[in-house]
């Protein structure tokens, strides 16, 4: 298995390790729930290295992200980042993805760890337009400070006016006496904080700086485990569960990273244009359960009488709410929302609502 910078520290500090992606990570460390209301309530860090980065440069850079991505990257200027996907070219996705806009000729693009390797392959094979491709994954660490405190945590490292770091921008500054480090504001928690890019030799030094300014706010390390129940209650898409290579990014409620503007003719924009224009037969909504049980993925979703109507896609108990809320594609007949539908857990039909997303405001 692979391994990040960080590795070694998390085994010190008593992390349960599982394999995910290729790489060792920590799943938890003082329980999935504990670690959720602590990124709530205050300031928790993610090992977050095991993701993937790719710089895309050169005057022909923006042309190939402009064909290759969902979104507009025409929009951006430097120092502003986007949510898209990579259309597949058959209706599907490839994986979602950030577009960071580096400077006028200059990107980043931030993959998921699972995708690297396909990611890899598919910006390559893609690439008639002369753009310099590199992949920096191997070279590049990355750490999440998330939670209503992480802004206090990280002004103790730093003269960057982090108030200024607004959704989706960034820069390059400073943090803990490390210059050119990226501190990017795109969570995926939705408790707010900041995502932090640097070179792997740094990695020991900011951890430990981070953890000794945090000391006063509580703050903790955080495990995949909580990560994934943290981005459920706000309804994010998780590759592999909710979005995949057979589904579009109009059925996964994505329109809103899925631009027709005029003059870019990106990979799928006729089928997606279209998809959008006359409907879906299925789409991706979230549910509550009404009585206790937790949803999970694969589970089918069934109607009052019992014909399946849609599939779980995520599933928890949101320790938030205390109720079990899930995601999942369902037939647009039965998507509106407020709509009862049943999640068949155990040979037992189990009431839900159909809500709208996300589960929770802050």
């Amino acid at each position: 298995m692979k391994t990040t910078a960080f590795n070694e520290i998390h085994k010190n500090i008593g992390a349960k390790m599982v394999e995910f992606a290729g790489f060792e990570m920590p799943v938890e460390y003082t329980g999935i729930r504990d670690e959720h209301i602590t990124v709530r309530k205050a300031v928790g860090v993610f090992d977050v290295s095991h993701m993937g980065e790719f710089l895309v440069k050169g005057p022909n850079a923006l042309e190939l992200i402009k064909k290759i991505t969902s979104n507009n990257p025409a929009v951006l200027t430097p120092g502003q980042a986007q949510y898209s996907c990579f259309p597949n070219g058959k209706g599907g996705i490839v994986d979602d993805l950030l577009v960071y806009c580096l400077g006028p000729e200059k990107y980043m693009l931030v993959v998921n760890a699972a995708n690297i390797e396909k990611d890899w392959n598919w910006v390559v094979s893609q690439n008639n337009t002369g753009a310099i491709i590199e992949n920096i994954s191997e070279t590049i660490s990355q750490l999440a400070i998330q939670g209503p405190k992480a802004m206090a945590v990280l002004q103790k490292l730093t003269r960057v006016a982090l108030s200024e770091i607004k959704t989706y921008t960034f820069i390059n500054g400073e943090i803990a006496g490390i210059n050119d480090v990226i501190v990017s504001a795109t969570g995926y928690t939705g408790s707010g904080g900041f995502e932090l890019y640097f070179g792997n030799n740094s990695a020991e030094k900011i951890w430990n700086a981070i953890f000794e300014a945090g000391e006063e706010f509580g703050i903790k390390p955080i495990g995949l485990g909580a990560r994934d129940t943290l981005r459920l209650e706000m309804g994010y898409c998780l590759y592999g569960n909710d979005i995949n290579d057979a589904t579009s990014p109009i059925e996964a409620g994505l329109s809103w990273i899925t631009k027709f503007n005029e003059g870019r003719n990106f990979i799928d924009r006729d089928f997606l244009a279209m998809q959008k224009n006359k409907g879906v037969s299925k789409c991706l909504r979230g549910f509550v359960l009404s009585e206790r049980g937790i949803p999970r993925h694969g589970y089918e979703l069934v109607n009052s009488e019992g014909t399946t109507i849609g599939t779980v896609t995520s599933g928890t108990m949101s320790p938030v709410l205390e109720q079990g809320i899930g995601m999942g594609y369902i037939n647009t007949e039965y998507s509106a929302f407020d709509t009862q539908i049943f999640v068949k857990i155990r040979n037992k039909n189990i009431p839900a609502k159909v809500v709208k997303m996300p589960f929770i405001i802050l």
